[in-house]
């Protein structure tokens, strides 16, 4: 019976368009979310290009215990680990174009 209360299986993997949409809700005023372009502001690095400074499955961490940084600028998000893989998966797919 509690089984019908929990959420559905992710059976297919990540949802790399939920992690796009995510990124265009929550990101996208700062940061280039694309493959190409530039982001709106200058010292927020386009998400294409994060895998030249580390690896982007290393921010699953920081995203589930709340990211932040060190400006005050950017907000701190919390993800559920569904909604980190989903945008794990579009970074990825960002820099593998």
């Amino acid at each position: 019976m509690f089984a019908l209360l929990a959420p559905p299986a992710r059976a297919n993997g990540p949802d790399v368009a939920a992690g796009r949409a995510f990124a265009a809700a929550k990101c996208a005023e700062c940061h280039a979310v694309a493959a190409t372009g530039d982001s709106p502001k200058a010292e927020a690095p386009p998400f294409r290009r994060l895998d030249e400074r580390f690896p982007v499955a290393a921010l699953a961490e920081a995203l589930a215990e709340g990211i932040a940084t060190g400006h005050p600028a950017m907000p701190e998000f919390t993800l559920t680990p569904g909604e980190i893989d989903d945008f794990i998966a579009f970074l990825e797919s960002l820099t593998a174009e």
